[in-house]
Formats: C-alpha cells, sequence, structure tokens
C-alpha cells in the first residue's frame, strides 16, 4: 500500500527488459516518492524483477497479473489497486514483428495490434476517469521511432506503433483539458533479450509466399544492416528507465521525447519534404545503393558513441 505522498505508478510488460528497468528505477528512488505496481501476463516469470528490485520488492514494489489483451484482466487489475488511485500509467507491454509482409499471417498481424495498440487504449480506458475526476494523472507510452518513421521489414510493427502515436496524439488535447498528461517515449534501437532473440530467430526461418529476391533483400541486406545499427546507436533498457524517469518527474512534461538524439536528423528529414519522397528515397539508397558505405558509417559511429555522445541520448531533452 502506498504511503501518505507517494505517487501509485502501475506498469505493464515489467517481466524483462524496458519495464523491469523502469519499475525497479522508480521503486528504488532514493525519496522514495513512488509506490510501484509491476504488472505481467506471467507471475511465474517475476524472478529477475524480484532479484532485480532487491529490498524495494514487498515494500515500494508490489506485483499484480496483468494480460493487456484481456477487458477482464484489466478491469480485475485496476479494481485492485486501492480506490483505484493510479498516479502515473506507464504502457510498456509490447510484441515485435519482422520480415516480409507476404509471410506474415492476419492473425499474426492483428496480434501485435492487439498487444500494441488494443492493448494501451484498453488501459488508457479504464484508469483515463478517475484521473479526469480527480484532475490528475500522468499516462506515458512506450512507443518508438518507428511510431514517427517507417522501417523497411518491419511494416506491421511500424503500423501498430503509428497507430498509436496517433491515438494518444488526439487523446493528449482532450486530456490537457482535465489536467492529465500524456506523453510519449520514443527509443530507437535497445538492447534487450527480446529483441536479440528475435533478431536470431528470423535470420533462421523460411518464409513461404515471399518470393527469393525479398527474401534475399531481408536476410543479406536488412538484417547486417540492421546489426550495424543496433550496435552503434543502440540504448540500454536503463537508458530507457532514467528517459522515462525525467519524464514523469518533470512539472510540464513533454508530449513527444525521443530517447536517443542521434535520431533527430532522421525524423526531421521526414517533415521536411511534405511528399515523402526525401526519406523513402534516402532509406531506399542507404539500404540498397549504399550499404558498403553504411557499414562503414555505422563503424564510425560506434567508436564515436563508446562515451560522450552515447551518454547524451539518455535525455528526453
Amino acid at each position: 500500500m502506498a504511503s501518505s505522498g507517494q505517487k501509485v505508478v502501475l506498469i505493464t510488460g515489467c517481466s524483462s527488459g524496458i519495464g523491469l528497468r523502469i519499475a525497479v528505477l522508480l521503486a528504488k528512488d532514493e525519496k522514495k516518492r513512488y509506490h510501484v505496481i509491476a504488472t505481467m501476463r506471467d507471475l511465474k516469470k517475476k524472478d529477475k524483477l524480484v532479484e532485480a528490485a532487491g529490498d524495494a520488492y514487498g515494500k515500494t514494489l508490489m506485483l499484480l497479473p496483468l494480460d493487456v489483451c484481456s477487458d477482464e484482466s484489466v478491469k480485475q487489475c485496476i479494481n485492485s489497486v486501492k480506490d483505484r488511485h493510479i498516479d502515473i500509467l506507464i504502457n510498456n507491454a509490447g510484441v515485435g514483428l519482422l520480415g516480409p509482409v507476404e509471410s506474415i499471417s492476419i492473425e499474426e498481424m492483428k496480434r501485435v495490434f492487439e498487444t500494441n495498440f488494443f492493448g494501451v487504449v484498453r488501459m488508457i480506458k479504464e484508469v483515463m476517469p478517475d484521473m479526469k475526476k480527480r484532475r490528475a494523472g500522468h499516462v506515458v507510452v512506450m512507443s518508438s521511432v518507428m511510431g514517427l518513421q517507417g522501417v523497411v521489414f518491419n511494416d506491421v510493427y511500424t503500423a501498430s506503433k503509428f497507430a498509436m502515436e496517433g491515438f494518444c496524439e488526439s487523446m493528449a488535447v482532450q486530456l490537457l483539458k482535465f489536467n492529465v498528461h500524456l506523453s510519449m517515449i520514443e527509443p530507437g534501437p535497445v538492447h534487450t533479450e527480446f529483441e536479440t532473440k528475435m533478431m536470431e530467430d528470423v535470420a533462421k526461418m523460411e518464409y513461404p509466399g515471399a518470393d527469393a529476391d525479398t527474401v534475399r533483400y531481408f536476410k543479406d541486406v536488412y538484417l547486417p544492416s540492421s546489426k550495424d545499427i543496433f550496435e552503434a546507436m543502440g540504448q540500454t533498457p536503463e537508458d530507457i528507465a532514467k528517459c522515462t524517469k525525467k519524464v514523469i518527474e518533470s512539472r510540464n512534461p513533454r508530449f513527444r521525447n525521443l530517447t536517443n538524439s542521434l535520431y533527430t536528423p532522421i525524423v526531421a528529414m521526414k517533415y521536411a519534404d511534405e511528399t515523402g519522397g526525401l526519406s523513402v528515397n534516402t532509406f531506399y539508397n542507404l539500404l540498397f545503393n549504399f550499404g558498403p558505405l553504411m557499414h562503414i558509417t555505422m563503424s564510425i559511429l560506434k567508436c564515436l558513441t563508446c562515451s560522450c555522445l552515447r551518454r547524451r541520448t539518455i535525455s528526453p531533452n
């Protein structure tokens, strides 16, 4: 139970990665300003979180089961919180999907939207009425740079994040009238066990329905380039957690928060040309025409970001 003066923070998707690091960082806050409710679909996967939380577990951090794809689970979770009082909701639960779209079933696509889009909508719908009544609250959504800029072979995942960005951009206007803030956290590549395993798995998979050239472009061109980008520009879950903490502690939290300043020019390029040609042609040339040059560039960037530049990327400012 939260102590007087503590803010109640509910976080989804805390079994590993970004959600786990956010939960631990807030629970271990030196001033004990937060009572963290860490949630996950399967509490059998709690061991990593409990170990990382240490003495905070059972004091400033508690666990609840929550499946964001279930209306009943969402309602039951929120109802189990004292007075349904949640000051800060951090929507982190999400799934990825990578590969040629011809080989991805509609059911797989729906699964991504069910978690990444409708899962967030369920959570916001459940906590929003109480926040509006209190005229106070902060909703945080873990989005992605891919919610702002499309990335080849990430078509469906990107679409789910674009949908989330549009929903939240619309919702933020209404919520401000009730003194409720909404903030998007937009990381680029993040080194997590989930990402590593997904990249390893897709490299071994067959892609029925996709032509041989497309499969070759995906495996021999995209995947090596993606690996270069992760190594050069990737952040850690701790980086994203620190950025998220800064956002929720800001007096005037920003709506959009790119966690990686190295991606600012990439996003800006899209909005510099309303026809869309500049960004589409630039990414096409980088991937298919200047692959070796891109590899060299990423190698240089990797060296540069090992020290001062990498530290700069954890700030939402």
